[in-house]
């Protein structure tokens, strides 16, 4: 365990280097660039911090999050589980949901715009709809690998399919779920910032835009480096619920 967290801290470090590194050969062509550079950046951190400027950013995007994710949940669970218990709807809903899933959300900014204005609402859409094909899958799989044995049982106890949903399907595909929404989430955190480039005035995608407009590069570098940290946590909370899964 200490192995790992020491390799991973020396990792950080390496990269902190090769930033520190990249950043001064690049100031020798453009002077500009030594507001990328580590020092000028957290020096920046700390002022967003202090000043909390960042803050209502930060909450927009995550509130964004929450209602994208959310949105996927609500549908992508109940569908995974039907096309899970149903062979026939599954060969019914393959070869859509695949040409579907294979088109990047980002293609679908201008129609979403066009139907839906600009705002939150072609937000929300954009990111449920990027995250809702691995919770199908990841659930319809879950329901695959449930053991028969287990669904005869409960019929063979007069289990309603209220029970044997909450006391079987749901303890068996929880992990299988929560795999799904890791991925999920990594998606949507990616096509968050493009998406908030998009006809709003708060956001972490909007901020990054306001920074460049202000030349104020090293507030931008300082805006990347809470998109990392951020995306990091959310991804190590749900490793958390993964390990407590299982």
């Amino acid at each position: 365990m200490k192995q790992r967290y020491f390799l991973g801290l020396g990792g950080l470090v390496s990269l902190l280097i090769f930033w520190q590194i990249g950043s001064y050969w690049l100031a020798k062509t453009i002077p500009l660039a030594n507001n990328l550079a580590p020092m000028a950046t957290f020096d920046s951190l700390i002022w967003l911090i202090s000043s909390g400027e960042i803050f209502p950013h930060l909450f927009a995007s995550l509130q964004r999050i929450v209602i994208g994710l959310g949105s996927a949940l609500l549908v992508g669970i109940p569908l995974g589980l039907a096309l899970g218990f149903s062979k026939k709807l599954e060969m019914w809903c393959t070869p859509s949901f695949q040409l579907l899933r294979m088109v990047s959300p980002l293609s679908w900014m201008p129609i979403i715009v066009m139907l839906l204005g600009v705002g939150n609402l072609p937000i929300y859409f954009l990111l449920a709809f990027a995250s809702i094909w691995s919770l199908i899958i990841s659930t319809s799989v879950g329901v695959k690998s449930i053991d028969p044995q287990w669904l005869l049982l409960a019929r063979s106890m007069s289990a309603s399919k209220q029970e044997t949903l909450c006391k079987i399907v749901v303890p068996a595909i929880a992990s299988h779920v929560l795999t799904g929404l890791r991925v999920s989430m990594g998606i949507a955190w990616v096509i968050l910032v493009p998406c908030e480039m998009l006809g709003v005035n708060e956001g972490l995608g909007y901020f990054i835009l306001d920074t460049r407009d202000r030349l104020a590069y090293s507030e931008l570098m300082a805006v990347v480096v809470v998109i990392g940290l951020i995306g990091w946590g959310l991804d190590s909370l749900i490793r958390l619920g993964l390990k407590g899964g299982k």
